[in-house]
């Protein structure tokens, strides 16, 4: 069976459409960032490095140093799918991130998108 196309997507690619849906609706890249950093575990010249080398999705999740464990306390739907249901354990990580941002987007206050 094939691998999603996703997992082979430069990180980089997406980052920045992360970063324009966030600024469109008045938040930052800081903030983009640090639930990225909240969600993995990198440090922020970690997160610098991927992004100049191009690493892809797969790659970016499983080299993460410490994926966050209160991640499994994000619920909801993204692409019409629930993320708490997603069985292949990479789309559920990337989906999460992508449930993070959309919470972003939306207003939602950070201490709530960080599951604080």
């Amino acid at each position: 069976m094939a691998e999603h196309k996703i997992y082979t997507m430069k990180f980089s690619s997406v980052y920045p459409h992360y970063v324009t849906k966030a600024e469109k609706k008045d938040r930052t890249k800081e903030e983009v960032d640090k639930i990225i950093l909240w969600l993995t575990g990198y440090t922020e010249k970690q997160l610098e490095d991927h992004l100049e080398k191009g690493t892809d999705f797969k790659n970016f999740f499983a080299e993460a140093p410490d994926m966050n464990p209160s991640r499994e306390m994000i619920k909801g739907v993204i692409c019409g799918v629930r993320v708490e249901d997603i069985e292949e354990p990479l789309m559920q990580e990337i989906r999460y991130m992508d449930k993070l941002i959309d919470e972003l987007a939306k207003g939602k206050a950070m201490e709530k998108i960080l599951r604080e």
